[in-house]
Parts: structure tokens; sequence; C-alpha cells
């Protein structure tokens, strides 16, 4: 999820989104440790985002290929729905390892309210 921040706002502070592909953190604490790190940070570039930077094309590379050309805010929505997505899919590995599936949006069925 922090990658995501980091690439955004670093993408939306420069004018071009750069993906590259990073390896995964090791251990439950490296991922707290790098959100620590990040977070932060990428809160405070995306605030200082200019308002046109919003609606200008921001391109989206991904090995040195420009992927898409949408508006930054696009971009954002896109990010942001990614991390939705991808929250819903660890969702449903719980469950069936025997774990309780928290409230993620609002109540679920094992956290009712």
């Amino acid at each position: 999820m922090v990658r995501e921040e980091i690439v955004l706002a670093d993408g939306l502070e420069k004018g071009v989104l750069e993906w590259a592909e990073v390896p995964a953190p090791a251990t439950m604490k490296e991922v707290l440790d790098a959100y620590d790190r990040h977070h932060d940070g990428a809160t405070k570039k995306l605030q200082a985002v200019p308002p046109e930077r919003w609606d200008q094309p921001v391109p989206f590379m991904y090995g040195g290929q420009q992927v898409m050309n949408e508006p930054g805010a696009e971009n954002a929505w896109g990010f942001l729905l990614d991390l939705i997505h991808h929250r819903g899919q660890l969702s449903t590995y719980l469950r069936p390892m025997g774990a309780k599936v928290p409230q993620i949006y609002g109540p679920s069925a094992d956290e009712p309210m």
C-alpha cells in the first residue's frame, strides 16, 4: 500500500508516474517500518500538488514504456480503487484460513458492529 502512495506522490510532484517492481518486504515488521518511514512524506507531497496537476495528463510509465496518460486525478482514483480491490482480495483469504474478516469498510459477518 505504501508503495502506491510513494509512486503516486512522487509522480504527481514531478509530472510522471514511474512504476518499478521492488522486492516485497520479508516480514510484517519491514512492512510497518516502510509505512512509518514513507506515509507522512507521501501525504505531504500529495497535499502540495498544484491544482492544475490534478487536471493535466500525467504519463504512467512501466518498464520504460508509457502505459497510460490520464489526468492526475484519474491516476489517484485508479490507485485508490486498486487498493480497495486488493483489500477485498485479502479479506477473502482470511475466513478459509480460520481468521475473522475485520470491518474494513463497514461491518462484516465476523464483526457486525
